[in-house]
């Protein structure tokens, strides 16, 4: 398989989403991804395989390179670090926004604030640049139970629709991204294998632009 370009690919909205791209650009797996419990599929672009896995594995993989490219949020990019990575590419896809968000009416009442998220490096950067005392908690999960709890003040998280924040007496507050998906690349198999990974670069790009 040493010839072989690994795109990996984030399980979810974000799969549903770039499989369209993928074919636009002549790479579809071949076998229905939807229906099959395998991790690793070929594809009708010869020496092109896909590997489907968690968001926040993506840039591991990559970055060790497992795989040569993948598609991950800028989110995931943006917590967990892209050294080691090449970011040719937004995608477009899976757009969203990273914001925090509390109870409806909420204003600060004290010196500290207690903030639940999964995204604690982004939350804690962005507080510090504020001038705010947080203190972060990690959650991986439901992170709107938080302030219904009194665990945290404020949540920080992904909005799409904010359905889910009204459904629980929240609202969005400050945006801190506009969240899309991204092309990563290895840097050490951009080197090696250039002409094959570029020719996906240039593929995607001219798929993206059709959208």
């Amino acid at each position: 398989m040493s010839d072989t370009i690994t795109i990996a690919l984030t399980k979810g909205r974000i799969l549903k989403e770039t499989l369209p791209l993928l074919s636009r650009a002549g790479i579809e797996p071949l076998e229905d991804v939807s229906k099959s419990r395998k991790l690793v599929f070929p594809t009708t672009a010869d020496g092109v395989r896909l590997v489907i896995i968690r968001g926040t594995d993506v840039p591991t993989y990559v970055r060790h390179g497992a795989a040569d490219v993948g598609v991950v949020g800028k989110d995931i990019l943006l917590e967990h670090g892209a050294e080691g990575l090449y970011e040719p590419l937004d995608l477009g896809i899976a757009r969203c926004r990273l914001m925090t968000a509390g109870p409806v009416g909420w204003v600060q009442n004290g010196a500290r604030i207690r903030v639940a998220t999964k995204f604690v490096n982004i939350a804690r950067e962005y507080f510090a640049r504020k001038g705010v005392h947080a203190d972060v908690i990690k959650l991986y999960g439901a992170m709107e139970l938080a302030p219904i709890m009194n665990l945290a003040d404020l949540i920080v998280d992904i909005v799409d629709t904010g359905n889910t924040l009204r459904a629980n007496g929240m609202e969005p507050l400050d945006e801190i991204a506009s969240v899309s998906s991204r092309l990563i690349v290895n840097k050490a198999a951009m080197r090696s294998r250039y002409k094959g990974i570029q020719s996906l670069i240039d593929s995607l790009g001219a798929a993206t632009e059709t959208q």
